[in-house]
């Protein structure tokens, strides 16, 4: 694994038009001096490479940026549903209140969000280019391209949600710039439709390649990732047929948790339902810049030091006393100083003093959950509760879904989303694509005193503050954009 942690590629085009001249954005070769041309000479150093680009979704480079899953924090921060307990040390509290998309500046969200993601499509891209010229068998060739080509289209589904609205209505809309090979040119800002048929083609060619394969780890993209990211992707573009289809695939042999399993949290990679995830040993842990830092207390990181993540009491009062779900959140009566009233369970390390706990990138729950909504939307409302039930009654046996019916069911089945994949990265994304706007409830146990004040409460459905600004350092350097280019 150390010599995985060296081999980390970064694009010389896109970071220099990101950055300007920081050297850490600019080192073309990997730490070790090995050169681009030696390790794709064959398969197995082009893995090492892969892998390498893999530990880029865990990677710290502070409190505030620690790879996928500082985005997924985010994403929940700028919600409706996640709650800041008390300023703390101020990490994450600019997402909270929508001022740090807003800024351009180098090292803010924006600045992070455009880096992380674009070097990992560099990375794809010089990994796709250079297996055609490395030894080794057919079938790692397909396999390392496969993967290559997820990552990229993970990477550019990221892009166009934070950098424009989404897709429906949307289409003609300036998006990102597309860069699907190696180059050190720069490319103007591709429209929405575009980046979305980039991203279609690049699963679409992945499934195929990926078909059969076996992965090494569950950190590798395996074809049941890439049916889940074409579920996730046909579900933001409203095509619900697609997202059923490929929910129903992507879920396939990986069994719902048990109740037991459920209230135990979510921060192992052995967990039946996880899909896709990061494995974080202690070696590998990154300590007080991680996402359990910020989410668990017991770790005596961040969420320890007043930064507490806790769910609105708005949506824990909708979770019954019978459901198992409600035990992933600190009940008003068991509060305590460092846990208050609904602070969440749901991300505990497994060993208090140990910061090796795993990161969840996709799990099956969501795949029903997207079969649900997705059914439900084309009439198919009994396939739709089936769905539904299949997970909430794993926590709920009481629960049925059957009373609800139109719109009623879709509501249901979008509330039980909110409480299921609660911390997982998804509300800031589906604000957008459900075109409803910000509405944070307020008041004791809500947004608001006696917890961080966020000041950001309401916004109208694509407000120009739910769009990131696209860096300065890339204004200034791509030379296929303009001041106009710039996100309002």
């Amino acid at each position: 694994m150390n010599n995985i942690k060296k081999l980390l590629f970064v694009l010389p085009l896109v970071a220099a038009a990101m950055t300007g001249c920081k050297k850490e954005y600019l080192e073309t070769q990997p730490t070790d001096n090995v050169s681009a041309e030696t390790v794709f000479t064959t398969t197995q150093g082009a893995y090492v490479a892969l892998n390498g680009t893999y530990r880029t979704q865990f990677t710290s480079y502070n409190a505030g940026n620690f790879g996928q899953k500082s985005f997924d924090l985010v994403n929940d921060l700028m919600g409706n549903d996640m709650v800041v307990h008390t300023a703390g040390y101020g990490w994450f509290n600019t997402d909270y209140n929508y001022t740090a998309g807003a800024s351009a500046a180098s090292t803010q969200r924006s600045d992070r969000v455009w880096w992380h993601y674009y070097r990992v499509i560099n990375n794809a891209n010089r990994i796709i280019d250079g297996v055609k010229r490395a030894t080794g068998t057919d079938a790692e060739k397909q396999d390392l391209k496969g993967q290559a080509l997820g990552l990229r289209a993970h990477s550019y589904f990221n892009l166009i949600n934070w950098f424009q609205h989404t897709y429906k209505g949307n289409e003609n809309k300036p998006g990102v710039p597309l860069y699907t090979e190696p180059t050190t040119e720069g490319k103007p800002r591709g429209t929405v439709q575009q980046v979305y048929t980039q991203i279609i083609a690049d699963l679409t060619e992945a499934e195929t390649l990926l078909t059969g394969k076996t992965r090494a780890h569950i950190s590798n993209i395996n074809v049941n990732v890439i049916q889940g990211l074409r579920a996730r992707v046909a579900l933001q573009m409203e095509d619900y047929a697609t997202a059923a289809t490929y929910a129903v695939k992507a879920r396939t042999g990986f069994a719902l948790m048990n109740s037991t399993a459920l209230v135990g949290g979510l921060s192992s990679k052995t967990n039946t339902e996880w899909i896709w995830g990061m494995e974080v040993n202690t070696e590998q842990a990154t300590i007080y810049n991680s996402f359990f830092s910020h989410m668990d207390v017991a770790t005596g990181g961040y969420a320890a030091l007043g930064g507490q993540k806790k769910i609105t009491k708005a949506l824990y009062d909708r979770i019954p006393d019978a459901d198992a779900r409600k035990a992933w959140f600190t009940a008003p009566a068991a509060a305590t100083s460092s846990r208050p009233a609904y602070n969440q369970l749901k991300f505990r390390v497994p060993t208090v003093g140990s910061w090796a706990a795993d990161y969840l990138f996709m799990r099956s729950s969501e795949m029903y959950l997207i079969e649900a909504e997705a059914l439900a939307r084309t009439g198919n409302e009994a396939g739709a509760r089936t769905a539904l039930e299949a997970v909430v009654k794993r926590s709920n046996p009481l629960y049925t879904a059957a009373l609800f019916t139109g719109s009623a069911l879709v509501n249901e089945i979008l509330t039980q989303r909110r409480i299921e994949l609660w911390g997982e990265g998804f509300s800031y994304f589906d604000i957008k694509r459900l075109k409803q706007g910000l509405n944070r409830p307020s008041g004791t146990g809500n947004h608001g005193s006696p917890s961080f004040d966020p000041r950001v409460f309401t916004l109208a459905d694509q407000d120009a503050s739910f769009l990131f600004r696209i860096p300065q350092d890339e204004l200034n350097n791509n030379k296929a954009l303009t001041p106009n280019d710039q996100n309002p």
